[in-house]
């Protein structure tokens, strides 16, 4: 079963405009993980992790990672 809203949801945003890894960081992001947590975790460099979230936050058109995260849950994407 899936939910109808859901579903809708989904067709209406599209697919993810975010990479694996984007999506992975954002997930991490959205913890309330910083950006030297996630590095630790993902075994990155914290510049990369910032990176990572940059992208992500010009892909979705947010104006900050939290936006970004606001922007990627509601569309589904994480």
């Amino acid at each position: 079963m899936l939910d109808p809203e859901l579903v809708s949801a989904a067709m209406a945003y599209g697919e993810s405009p975010l990479t694996p890894r984007e999506s992975t960081v954002l997930t991490q992001a959205a913890r309330g993980a910083t950006a030297e947590e996630i590095a630790s975790h993902l075994h990155l460099s914290p510049g990369t992790v910032r990176n990572y979230l940059t992208g992500a936050i010009a892909k979705t058109g947010a104006r900050n990672k939290i936006d970004a995260v606001r922007i990627a849950q509601d569309a589904g994407w994480l």
